[in-house]
C-alpha cells in the first residue's frame, strides 16, 4: 500500500502546516503562492540539499537514511507516531521493526481468557479490536453503549465503518469529526505498518468509495495511534456521557487490543452509564474471524 506517492503526499501535507517562523526561519514578508514551508526551507532546516529533498518528494530517491528522516521529522514537527510512519513509507525499518501477517493474525482468534475478561467487566463497556478496526468480541456494556454488534453482518462489525457509514454514529459521538479523524489516522498508521494486509486494504477502499469525509481525512495524511483518551457520547437513552478509554495491546499479538471505557466515579456520566446498563436488556457477546 505504501508507494512513492504516499511519501510525496505525506511530506507535502506536513510542510503545508508550518510557517518559516515555526522553524526559526525569517519570513520574506511577501505573499506565498501556496500555504506552508517551501521545499528549500525544509531542506535548509534539515541540512540537506534542495535537490535531494526535491527528489525525495518526487519519489526519485531509492534509499533514504534514518538520520535524514529523523532530521526531517524534527523540522516538520512530527510526533512519535508520525515519525515512525515517515520511516515506514520511506522504506526504512522502524525502530520496533515491521511485523508480517501470521496465520493467527489472519484468523483473528480471540483467546478464551480475553473473552472471560470481557464478561468480568460488567460495569465497563469493553471490546476486543483486531485488524483494520474489526470488532472481534464485546461485552453487554459495549453493546449497550455502541450498539449490538451481533445485529450486524460480520464484515460490518468495524469501528471505522460504523463511524463513517452508519448515520447514527453522528448522533452518538458528540465530537464526531474528531472521532472520525482519529479513526482515519489510525487506519493510515496501520497501512504504514502492514502494507500487505488485504483486510486493511479492503476496509480503506470501501470507505474511500462510500464516504467523502473519509476521502478528505485520508488525504490529510494524519497518523494516530489508539492508546488512551476521552470520548463524549450523546446516547439516545441516557443522554450525555464523558468516558475515558484505554487500549491494552495483547503482548503476543499486537494487532489485537482490549479497549475498555470507564466513567469517573461519582460523576453524572457514571450515573448515566449505570442507568444505561440497568435499562438495556442483555446483549450476547460474540466473536468473528476473517
Amino acid at each position: 500500500m505504501s508507494s512513492p506517492t504516499d511519501l510525496k503526499d505525506f511530506l507535502k501535507s506536513r510542510r503545508s502546516r508550518l510557517t518559516p517562523e515555526d522553524i526559526g526561519l525569517p519570513t520574506d514578508g511577501g505573499l506565498r503562492r501556496v500555504a506552508g514551508l517551501r521545499r528549500e526551507e525544509v531542506a535548509m532546516a534539515a541540512a540537506i540539499s534542495v535537490d535531494y529533498y526535491t527528489r525525495m518528494e518526487q519519489g526519485r530517491v531509492s534509499a533514504v537514511s534514518a538520520e535524514i528522516l529523523d532530521a526531517l521529522a524534527g523540522v516538520l514537527r512530527l510526533d512519535e507516531e508520525e515519525t515512525r510512519h515517515l520511516h515506514r513509507i520511506a522504506g526504512v525499518t522502524p525502530r520496533s521493526g515491521p511485523r508480517q501477517l501470521t496465520d493467527r493474525d489472519q484468523k483473528q482468534t480471540v483467546r478464551s481468557t480475553l473473552r472471560s475478561m470481557l464478561d468480568s467487566l460488567m460495569g465497563h463497556p469493553a471490546l476486543v479490536m483486531g485488524r483494520a478496526m474489526t470488532v472481534l468480541a464485546w461485552n453487554r456494556a459495549a453493546a449497550a453503549l455502541l450498539g449490538d454488534f451481533g445485529n450486524r453482518a460480520p464484515a460490518d462489525r468495524n469501528i471505522a465503518k460504523m463511524t463513517f457509514l452508519d448515520h447514527s454514529s453522528r448522533g452518538l459521538y458528540a465530537d464526531w469529526d474528531e472521532c472520525a479523524r482519529e479513526n482515519a489516522g489510525y487506519l493510515r498508521l496501520e497501512a504504514g505498518r502492514y502494507p500487505g494486509d488485504p483486510l486493511l486494504t479492503s476496509v480503506i477502499g470501501e470507505l474511500a468509495v462510500k464516504s467523502p469525509e473519509f476521502r478528505t481525512m485520508w488525504a490529510d495524511h494524519r497518523v494516530r495511534d489508539k492508546t488512551s483518551g476521552t470520548k463524549n457520547f450523546h446516547h439516545p437513552i441516557v443522554g450525555d456521557l464523558r468516558l475515558s478509554y484505554e487500549a491494552l495491546r495483547v503482548v503476543d499479538n499486537p494487532r489485537q487490543a482490549l479497549v475498555v471505557y470507564s466513567a469517573e466515579p461519582g460523576s453524572t456520566s457514571a450515573d448515566a452509564l449505570r442507568l444505561l446498563l440497568d435499562w438495556t436488556s442483555d446483549s450476547p457477546h460474540n466473536t468473528v474471524s476473517s
